[in-house]
């Protein structure tokens, strides 16, 4: 018997890190050993407090087991046949390469390599055959605001044609470089605004109530919203901004689509929402449009809004598919429709995109 490919899970104990984990154990079971890497102590943390320098063992459990995570070093990718990378960009700058070394195919979530040319960016339910074309051994997955739209998006335009697109993504707190502090820092304040019934009718008054608690944001999240995430990019831009229009022109394939996007921070733990505005080569009649996202893997449409069903983060979360509502064709341009869609920032936005490229690999693999 062919004996089954051994995965490593890189950074199994941060937040996407514990929902890859519950895939694995519920997922069809391809892999052999499945080894459990971590930085070996998290930054600031005392030498002496590191259980993997001091003596102890840390534990996390996958199918039904619980598994010693490794600390994070050359020889921990010795025999393995692809290397899941859950961890930040600089960390897997640094580490993907190394596992590439010892034999691995390697799964990165971050962005340290998605506009790499030789690094594919994929979405299986659109471009998986982009995954077996790797000159550098690595696959690139998107970023989870552009995981929420893409594969709706990229349904419709298979079927119609996409011409030009304009999205306003609502981001959860934890999304993308925010992680877990985002999320921290969103029930801290909460928990400071929570008392006063007034906060919120005078100008400032949440800045003052929150004050330097304001976590990775360059503000208050409670009661509010924030226009902005990311870094600084060209003419005005974010860097979450410039990803959503790259990503989606890699994926889809076209290099000169025209793509406006606004990221805006929310005070959702998670799940991220993005309106749409999508416009086509031709006429969209909207039963159509209706036909091809009922029908579309990795989508689920819930679109009747007389009776309040439509998709929101608290009805989304922890659910794998990007749900779509609200679709309607522009009320000045029969050529374009405007949507709703909602997902899971932690499942389909990393979790999940990066665990079906790897289970579409598993033939590909050298034990295989």
């Amino acid at each position: 018997m062919t004996p089954k490919p051994t995965l490593a899970v890189v950074g199994a104990t941060g937040a996407v890190g514990s929902v890859m984990l519950q895939m694995l154990t519920h997922h069809a079971d391809v892999w052999g050993e499945i080894r459990l890497l971590a930085s070996p102590r998290p930054a600031g943390l005392p030498r002496a407090l590191d259980p993997a320098r001091a003596g102890g063992t840390r534990l996390a459990g996958v199918r039904g087991e619980e598994c010693e995570v490794l600390a994070l070093h050359e020889e921990a990718f010795e025999g393995v046949d692809l290397a899941l990378f859950l961890v930040p960009e600089d960390v897997a700058a640094h580490w993907a390469p190394i596992a590439v070394s010892k034999g691995a195919v390697v799964v990165d979530t971050s962005a340290a390599f998605r506009a790499d040319p030789d690094v594919p960016l994929v979405v299986p339910e659109l471009n998986a055959h982009a995954a077996r074309l790797r000159p550098r051994g690595i696959v690139a997955a998107p970023g989870s605001t552009t995981l929420a739209l893409i594969v709706a998006v990229g349904s419709l335009h298979a079927e119609f044609g996409l011409d030009e697109l304009v999205v306003t993504a609502q981001q959860a707190a934890g999304g993308d470089e925010a992680g877990q502090a985002g999320v921290d820092a969103l029930r801290a304040q909460l928990g400071l605004v929570a008392a006063d019934h007034d906060l919120g009718t005078r100008p400032g008054d949440v800045r003052r109530a929150v004050g330097e608690n304001t976590g990775p944001f360059p503000g208050p999240l409670a009661l509010n919203v924030l226009p902005w995430s990311g870094t600084p990019g060209a003419d005005g831009a974010s860097s979450e901004e410039e990803r959503v229009r790259d990503e989606t022109r890699r994926v889809l394939g076209l290099p000169g689509l025209r793509i406006s996007a606004t990221c805006v921070r929310v005070p959702v733990v998670t799940g991220h929402s993005v309106s749409v505005h999508a416009r086509f080569e031709h006429p969209v009649p909207v039963g159509r449009a209706h036909e091809v996202l009922a029908t579309s893997p990795g989508v689920v449409l819930c679109d009747d809004p007389a009776a309040g069903d439509f998709p929101t983060p608290a009805d989304v979360v922890g659910t794998d598919p990007a749900w779509v509502g609200r679709v309607r064709r522009s009320l000045d341009d029969e050529r374009a429709l405007d949507f709703f869609v909602c997902a899971d920032n932690l499942r389909k936005g990393a979790a999940l995109n990066a665990l079906q490229i790897a289970e579409s690999l598993v033939t590909d693999l050298r034990v295989l």
